[in-house]
């Protein structure tokens, strides 16, 4: 490219950095200032404060984050968890078994994948009223698969075709069993792409609101962004968004660490296979 076409690709790259950091920073701010500075319109604080931090942590919000930010790391982990041991088998299965019906299992997943979460939340509601989930951890995991599994699949399924069917007759060859060869040769191949399906079924259980508001009621099971709907001010006339802005900065930082940490990983993951020979 030339001087003049580089020129333009690194502004066209600032500019849409700015417009993906721009609420970022604008949160980050909102969480410094304190509740007499909110209104003033400015992107940065007159005077910054750390009392929207210690309100969710130590003060009077604390009951209310804390739990929920508890609950929602154990629910999101075992619910990634789960979802990555189910969409490897029925990965491995699409990629290396001729059966009936196996396109349309993939068409299913990506069907619930699309499907409107709100259209099920009240008969689902009712049914867990019924059966003694509601408001339990349980309640939420059971839930969360159906949002992590689809995606789970399609994207495992992607890694399975990869991996040199030869590999696995070598080693039924060596004398090890379909269960061997499956767990000593393909998963530590498929690796790359079972850590990058359970970054993406962790990131969509952590950001989920409707189920968490619908089906939860108490500290019991409530995730962080339900809890982040139900904060409110010292009194009707105290707005809460310096609190909230806060809580929302605190859950934002498991979700960047992660990318950071493994963003090698991810990126070699989601672009396994895309070049052949």
């Amino acid at each position: 490219m030339s001087r003049r076409e580089k020129t333009w690709w690194w502004i066209a790259a600032v500019v849409i950095l700015l417009y993906c950091l721009f609420p970022i920073a604008w949160i980050i701010s909102l969480s410094f200032k304190g509740p007499a500075d909110i209104a003033n319109q400015q992107f940065l604080p007159t005077e910054m404060t750390g009392e929207n931090y210690s309100t969710i942590l130590t003060g009077s919000a604390s009951e209310l984050f804390l739990p929920a930010l508890r609950n929602s790391f154990g629910i999101c982990l075992i619910a990634t968890f789960i979802s990555c041991i189910l969409s490897m088998f029925a990965a491995y299965a699409i990629a290396r078994l001729d059966f009936p019906g196996k396109r349309l299992i993939l068409s299913a997943a990506l069907g619930v994948a699309i499907f409107p979460v709100i259209s099920i939340v009240t008969p689902l509601f009712n049914l867990w009223r019924q059966i003694g989930l509601y408001d339990t951890w349980l309640g939420l995991i059971i839930p969360y698969l159906s949002l992590t599994l689809p995606i789970s699949i399609w994207t495992m399924s992607a890694f399975f075709r990869e991996i040199p069917w030869e590999m696995e007759q070598a080693a039924q060859v060596d004398g090890a069993t379909t269960w061997q060869a499956f767990r000593k040769v393909i998963v530590p191949l498929a690796a790359p792409g079972v850590f990058t399906t359970a970054i993406i079924a962790f990131f969509i259980a952590w950001n989920d609101f409707a189920y968490g508001i619908s089906l939860t009621s108490t500290s019991a099971a409530r995730p962080v962004p339900a809890a982040l709907g139900l904060f409110s001010g010292a009194s009707q006339f105290v707005d809460p968004t310096g609190s909230i802005a806060a809580a929302a900065v605190i859950v934002t930082i498991p979700v960047v660490a992660l990318v950071l940490l493994f963003q090698r990983r991810i990126v070699a993951g989601l672009t396994n296979g895309a070049v052949k020979g």
